[in-house]
């Protein structure tokens, strides 16, 4: 039998750090997406005067909220092909329109970059940790 001082530590049951961040950042890169969304179609620069049916592009955006809170990997995985509809989006709004239109859309896509950079890293730093747990378990 050896020394359970020679044993590995157990994986933590808690999510580290890096991953809370993660998933700080996605949540809160998503719910500024949101905000942007509905604040740019209705109030700020809609496409037309007085707001925009264009807002209920933001639905989409509410579907993975409950997944990222409840820490299902396979939300941030799908999230972050989603998040490129809203990137080519802003890309598109940023180089053709002028002015706070032109504005908003870049902040569009500095939220999309976010939002996939930390749907990105939050699944890889999950994956990586379920792979040391599978291979330090005993058995």
């Amino acid at each position: 039998m050896r020394d359970p001082a020679e044993l590995p530590p157990a994986p933590p049951s808690l999510p580290s750090d890096a991953v809370r961040r993660t998933r700080a950042l996605a949540v809160s890169c998503l719910l500024g997406l949101i905000v942007l969304g509905l604040a740019w179609e209705l109030w700020l620069a809609p496409l037309r005067p007085g707001g925009s049916w264009w807002a209920l592009k933001v639905l989409p955006l509410t579907l993975p909220l409950p997944g990222l809170l409840k820490h299902r990997l396979y939300t941030y995985r799908w999230l972050s092909l989603l998040v490129w509809l809203y990137f080519t989006e802003g890309i598109v709004r940023a180089t053709s329109e002028s002015g706070l239109s032109a504005a908003l859309a870049w902040g569009q896509v500095a939220l999309c970059l976010g939002l996939f950079a930390a749907c990105a890293l939050h699944v890889r730093l999950r994956l990586r940790a379920a792979a040391r747990a599978h291979t330090t378990a005993p058995g």
